[in-house]
């Protein structure tokens, strides 16, 4: 789900006839075992996304293997030619559409190749898609918390690409707090690692051997040390910020820490940039145990600017201990309507709703004890009616229901 490493996304008449003469598609299908597709009906698949968008590709490859993926990269830059990541395509603003030599990763770069479930980490492909990864950490007890609505066909790779945020973004951070490192290609076919480094700009474990990547390492720690100053005035101190380059890991301005050691960790760097910065070989991820009991309170609300002013105030009472507040998702009187058209949603939906909502929130909290977590729904409904609306919540402990 990554844009192109190059800006050039419209290329001139004249530079697509150069690309065309290059023998571009020749070139690849002689070097590439896997599949190398410039075929009209090919290139018309991969045109689209979620999105509204519409962009033809200059043609497509699909990696039977890394080096498949570092050969396509290579011939690219040899000869001139933007190059877009791609994943699930699963994105609604068109970041995987582009006149550009889409590299699919999601057919055959899509492994987890470690787990270290002490350290709660793992090692993935960029094609990974989140709930497979999920299948596969539950034998552990653990999970990638980010979990983004499109979890059946979202890769990590464009996860990462995007900083997808994720409905339990409350509790869990976004995708740039739950990326310990990033093995990436830069433009110049340079392999090199995106991790923590400390104030001698080395990696904790090993030192930076690549002489151009020290160089461009030493060249960040300047430019943060700066620019520290205008970061910490430009940038907002909220959580789910997802703009684009997270330059503020050179002075933090999220409430969630980047780094607990202090450390920077450039994959922060990588992660939102949408691939004008790098191809993602593989990714380290920082994971989580699985909640081991869940509630769900949902509020009713008369009207939706009712449920945004109240927001805050259910953020504030989830502060008891051994219980987590995970999610405060809205669904508005728009979705709630089109929920209740649909009769295979209608028969669970009734259960949450008290009269005609015009918006509701699901406030999910998760811990060790079940009796805590109702508990905490009864502090949710006495908040709500302390503001002037009693009984709003509806509690739920089942979990098919929820």
């Amino acid at each position: 789900m990554n844009a192109p490493v190059s800006h050039d996304i419209l290329l001139a008449p004249t530079v697509r006839k150069r690309i065309a003469a290059s023998g571009l598609a020749s070139k690849l299908k002689r070097h590439v075992q896997g599949d190398v597709l410039f075929d009209a009906g090919s290139k018309a698949r991969y045109s689209t996304d979620a999105s509204i968008y519409q962009v033809q590709p200059i043609g497509v490859v699909v990696p039977r293997n890394e080096a498949d993926a570092f050969i396509a990269l290579e011939i690219a830059r040899d000869l001139g030619v933007p190059v877009l990541p791609r994943g699930g395509g699963t994105s609604q603003c068109g970041q995987t559409v582009g006149e550009a030599l889409v590299i699919d990763t999601s057919h055959s770069l899509n492994q987890l190749l470690s787990v270290d479930a002490g350290k709660m980490t793992a090692v993935v492909q960029p094609g990974m898609v989140l709930d497979h990864l999920n299948a596969q950490l539950k034998k552990h007890n653990l999970w990638f918390p980010v979990d983004v609505s499109t979890a059946a066909q979202a890769t990590i790779g464009g996860m990462a690409g995007n900083n997808s945020c994720g409905s339990r973004s409350i509790a869990y951070g976004n995708m740039v707090h739950n990326v310990n490192a990033i093995d990436a290609i830069l433009a110049d076919g340079t392999e090199s690692y995106f991790g923590a480094f400390g104030p001698k700009n080395t990696r904790s474990d090993a030192p930076i051997k690549d002489a151009k990547v020290r160089t461009l390492v030493s060249k960040l720690f300047e430019l943060g040390g700066q620019y520290r100053d205008e970061i910490g005035a430009q940038y907002p101190a909220v959580l789910r910020r997802v703009g684009g380059y997270n330059l503020d890991v050179f002075n933090p301005q999220s409430p969630r820490a980047y780094t607990a050691d202090g450390s920077v960790n450039l994959s922060h760097l990588l992660v939102g940039s949408e691939g004008t910065l790098a191809y993602f070989k593989r990714l380290h991820l920082q994971l989580s145990p699985l909640p081991e009991q869940k509630v769900l309170g949902v509020v009713n609300f008369a009207s939706f600017a009712q449920s945004m002013v109240l927001t805050q105030h259910i953020v504030a009472i989830a502060a008891q201990a051994g219980v987590l507040l995970t999610a405060v998702e809205l669904v508005d009187g728009t979705m709630i309507r089109l929920a209740l058209d649909n009769p295979a949603f209608r028969p669970t939906l009734e259960k949450a709703l008290i009269g005609e909502p015009d918006a509701l929130l699901l406030v999910e909290y998760v811990g060790a004890n079940l009796a805590d977590l109702q508990t905490q729904l009864k502090r949710l409904d006495e908040c709500l009616a302390d503001h002037g609306l009693p009984n709003a919540v509806v509690m739920m402990s089942n979990a098919a229901e929820q």
